[in-house]
């Protein structure tokens, strides 16, 4: 098998690259922009006989149409992905998020790739008060980055329904682990905490978000291409629903500091009080996660402590005062 996996030098795209060689024969086509999220260091390390690097643009037909070329299956990371950049400049999640969505698409049918799976989120379906969301449920997202990523959504199941491209879906939830861009909320709070900083925490901290560890998400990405059915979404939650300030305060004990370090700031506009996943149909393929929150976040920490080389060079003044939540 030959897998073409786009945005892989990014924080889930690379993780996923490192399952994917670390537990099948397969071959890798890694594509990605290398824009400010996308960090070659993170998959130098992986590059050789079953794995290539093409530095590309998933806007640029040309591009992806020579590089998914002799690829039987596509697993699509690549977008712009950061909600408080989406809502200062969304034309490039516009962008790149649905036009690019669809380049890949029209190149995949033509070629005729085996599966074609659509990372997504759980932030499409909006701010959820009560319950939980089912895959059957209306999208209403409420940032231009959410909006992106639901266009994005519908487009790559058009594909499917007009041409038979076999196209799945899959909304995850919050995730963290190793080499994240540090503008994420774990990443970000984890550095400055670790730097002697103060940490940003949006409004009243009592948003609550799912986290679901990187590995994870892998697993379940893995399950979605050998079960999951064409012209289908799958919802990819773990369970650990906590708020912002739950989180902050953990992550605050983890790098030694105490809560004088936590600095509350206005809230953003439209920020949504809470994501929540029923993930029935994915756990009746078999998945299911296995990291504990407690131990993950540990072992996160962890990382960014011993790994100051990889993420020192990526923070910038801007970085130390910005919030963040998606993957």
């Amino acid at each position: 098998m030959r897998l073409f996996i786009t945005g892989a030098a990014g924080f889930i795209g690379s993780n996923y690259l490192r399952h994917v060689l670390g537990t099948s024969d397969d071959a890798v086509v890694a594509f990605d922009a290398l824009t400010y999220a996308g960090n070659l260091d993170s998959i130098k390390d992986l590059l050789g006989d079953r794995a290539s690097f093409v530095h590309g643009d998933i806007t640029d037909r040309a591009a992806v149409r020579s590089a998914m070329a002799g690829c039987d299956q596509v697993v699509h990371f690549a977008a712009e992905s950061h909600v408080d950049r989406s809502i200062t400049g969304p034309d490039a999640f516009v962008h790149t998020n649905c036009f690019g969505t669809n380049v890949l698409c029209d190149v995949a049918r033509q070629i005729g790739v085996e599966r074609f799976v659509h990372i997504s989120t759980d932030e499409v379906y909006g701010s959820v008060e009560v319950g939980s969301s089912l895959e059957t449920d209306a999208v209403a997202p409420r940032s231009p980055y959410a909006a992106s990523k639901a266009g994005s959504d519908l487009i790559a199941l058009s594909y499917f329904s007009t041409h038979g491209l076999p196209v799945i879906v899959s909304r995850a939830s919050n995730n963290y682990g190793p080499f994240q861009f540090p503008e994420k909320v774990i990443p970000l709070f984890a550095t400055n905490l670790l730097d002697g900083a103060s940490v940003p925490l949006y409004g009243d901290g009592l948003n609550i978000r799912d986290w679901l560890h990187v590995d994870d998400h892998c697993a379940a990405i893995d399950t979605i291409l050998s079960e999951g059915s064409h012209g289908e979404i799958y919802n990819v939650g773990a369970g650990n629903e906590i708020t912002n300030r739950d989180l902050t305060e953990r992550l605050v004990e983890l790098c030694g500091r105490d809560e004088s370090a936590i600095e509350y700031v206005p809230d953003r506009p439209g920020h949504d009080r809470r994501y929540s996943l029923d993930c029935t149909k994915l756990r009746a393929l078999g998945w299911t996660p296995r990291q504990n929150l407690t131990a993950g976040l540990e072992q996160t920490v962890e990382w960014y402590r011993t790994n100051r080389n990889w993420w020192e060079a990526l923070k910038t003044g801007p970085l130390q005062s910005r919030t963040a939540e998606r993957p």
